[in-house]
């Protein structure tokens, strides 16, 4: 990947990590299901905002339409819903690192998907050592005995998996405009989201700043920027090395709660970083052509 390839993929995992912030706010005073509703819906309503002040084509094909609409119930309603409600009993920065799994959920779909990126000993071992890192992370809250429910873990390992899958099928969508495409998918998963919402949670209340902040944020920065940025990045990069903005999730969120939440940063915090940016130049090849092994 360039270097600019490379800026975008931090960026984004940086977002992302931000964004488990944002679901702890928000389910404060709201459901799961109204966090995800209002997000993709917010989000849509910027995408579509985005596209027709830069006049891009609306696509026309019925059939595409609704392609895109479930693919955006795959890739946002459905984990978008799954980390709040495991964030009800799993500390945000917990769900963060499950989060950063996503990479081997998509080494492995992608080993089955028709066309799908082949692993190579370099992506191996990129993923590995992201793993281990994620696991160095990992370690602090574990050994404090954190609460961290099997329900709630098997919630964010089956978001993960929604997060590969659909990583693998947006590679088919690579001719629809990128403004587009996202604006259908968000538009797709408000649809699902809302009445499920309505019906499940009731009427939303929402009282304190923060929580509308929270919302517009995670509407506006963490989902309708960032898929705009995404799809355009995708075909570029592969699902692979995308998803690799998951890794960068977790120390985002170290970070994000050391600067506006006063949390300590640990040794093992340190160490588990420096892991996982050795498992992104493996994943890229960067490191193991640095060293000489490979050409």
């Amino acid at each position: 990947m360039t270097l600019r390839e490379w800026f975008w993929i931090l960026f984004l995992g940086a977002v992302w990590g931000g964004s488990f912030i944002f679901n702890a706010l928000l389910i404060r005073e709201l459901g799961p299901l109204w966090v995800t509703a209002l997000r993709v819906s917010i989000g849509a309503l910027g995408c579509w905002l985005f596209l027709f002040a830069m006049r891009k084509p609306i696509p026309r094909d019925p059939g595409l339409w609704l392609k895109l609409g479930l693919l955006g119930v795959l890739n946002y309603a459905i984990p978008f819903a799954l980390f709040p409600m495991a964030q009800a009993d799993l500390a945000s920065g917990v769900a963060a690192i499950i989060n950063a799994l996503t990479p081997i959920m998509t080494v492995l779909v992608s080993q089955f998907w028709v066309n799908g990126e082949r692993i190579t000993w370099t992506k191996t071992i990129g993923v590995i050592a992201g793993f281990t890192g994620v696991a160095i992370l990992a370690s602090p809250a574990l050994q404090a005995g954190g609460d961290t429910r099997l329900w709630a873990i098997a919630a964010c390992l089956l978001a993960t998996l929604c997060y590969a899958l659909a990583l693998n099928v947006a590679r088919s969508f690579q001719k629809v405009e990128p403004t587009a495409l996202t604006s259908i998918a968000l538009t797709g998963a408000a649809v699902a989201s809302l009445p499920v919402a309505l019906l499940a949670e009731g009427v939303p209340r929402m009282v304190l700043p923060a929580t509308w902040m929270a919302a517009l944020a995670i509407g506006l920065i963490s989902t309708a920027f960032t898929f705009q940025v995404m799809y355009r990045l995708l075909p570029l990069v592969g699902a692979t090395n995308f998803s690799t903005t998951t890794l960068i999730a977790p120390v985002s969120a170290i970070i994000l709660g050391l600067v506006f939440l006063g949390e300590v940063i640990l040794p093992s915090h340190v160490l588990g970083m420096v892991v996982i940016f050795v498992g992104l130049m493996f994943i890229d090849g960067r490191l193991p052509r640095l060293l000489g092994l490979m050409r």
